[in-house]
């Protein structure tokens, strides 16, 4: 009887295994169509570089920033233009060193009553850590503006990681503070690295307006300044202003009264429509 036994057992596995092929076979024929994106690696998506870039209407209406790049960015759930019928402004700045204005800005931004978020990298935290406590404790928002601000696409997926990993987690061990969004610096990405933020947690940011403020020794005038950002206010404007400029520090107060006059609301990043 003991023969008998042994292929009963060898049956058995072999039924066994049967089964379980076949069952391993209808879940790959059953799977969802978009399965391939779910185990895609971010090295093997596009790493042609993007510059992001913006042609203005200067007639309050939103400019034209590249629908192709526009659905890139918002494939990844980032963020670069809000909803063109709602007279919405998201503030945001840009700080990768302090130059000796934000705390007037933090102080005009207080008595307006009005949360902007403030992108710094590492060398910003490590010389003015009492202003980001100050921008937290008044707030505004701290995004992940990498530690070295270097191109992402020039980097390994591992430097990306440590590049943002690094400074979020000293911003949390210093502050108990997480941060969910990031700018790419010089506003340089790809499809790999917009891929690995949104991996890493983080909301890409762009912007809707920019100009040329960020030259120290090559400050536009008061008057420029407030005409450049009047004539292109536009519904769901994502704001982009840098802090090292004296000119914006001036400003800050009547270009928020302004703003406002204008039938314009602002809006934190965490109400963006």
């Amino acid at each position: 009887m003991e023969p008998i036994k042994k292929i009963s057992n060898a049956s058995k596995l072999l039924l066994m295994i049967c089964v379980t092929l076949t069952i391993f076979t209808l879940s790959v024929i059953i799977a969802p169509e978009n399965t391939k994106d779910t185990i895609e690696t971010a090295s093997e998506l596009n790493n042609k570089k993007i510059g992001w870039g913006i042609k203005r209407n200067n007639n309050n209406e939103q400019p034209e920033i590249g629908e192709a790049n526009k659905k890139l960015i918002e494939k990844y759930n980032g963020i670069a233009i809000g909803n063109p019928d709602i007279k919405n402004i998201y503030l945001t700045f840009d700080l990768g060193y302090e130059a000796g204005y934000t705390k007037n800005i933090l102080k005009v931004l207080k008595e307006k009553n009005v949360s902007a978020t403030f992108f710094i990298t590492a060398h910003y935290l490590n010389t003015a850590p009492e202003l980001v406590e100050q921008m937290i404790n008044d707030g505004h928002i701290i995004g992940n503006h990498t530690v070295n601000h270097k191109s992402m696409p020039d980097l390994s997926d591992k430097e990306i990681k440590e590049e943002l990993m690094t400074l979020n987690q000293t911003i949390s061990e210093k502050y108990n503070y997480e941060m969910k969004y990031m700018r790419p610096p010089m506003g340089e990405f790809s499809e790999r690295t917009l891929s690995i933020i949104e991996n890493l947690g983080f909301k890409a940011v762009m912007w809707s307006f920019a100009y040329v403020d960020w030259e120290e020794n090559n400050q536009p005038s008061k008057n420029d300044a407030i005409s450049k950002i009047y004539s292109n206010l536009h519904n769901g404007e994502v704001m982009l202003l840098h802090g090292t400029s004296k000119t914006n520090s001036e400003i800050m107060g009547e270009i928020i009264d302004g703003v406002r006059e204008r039938g314009y609301n602002f809006k934190s990043l965490d109400e963006f429509n």
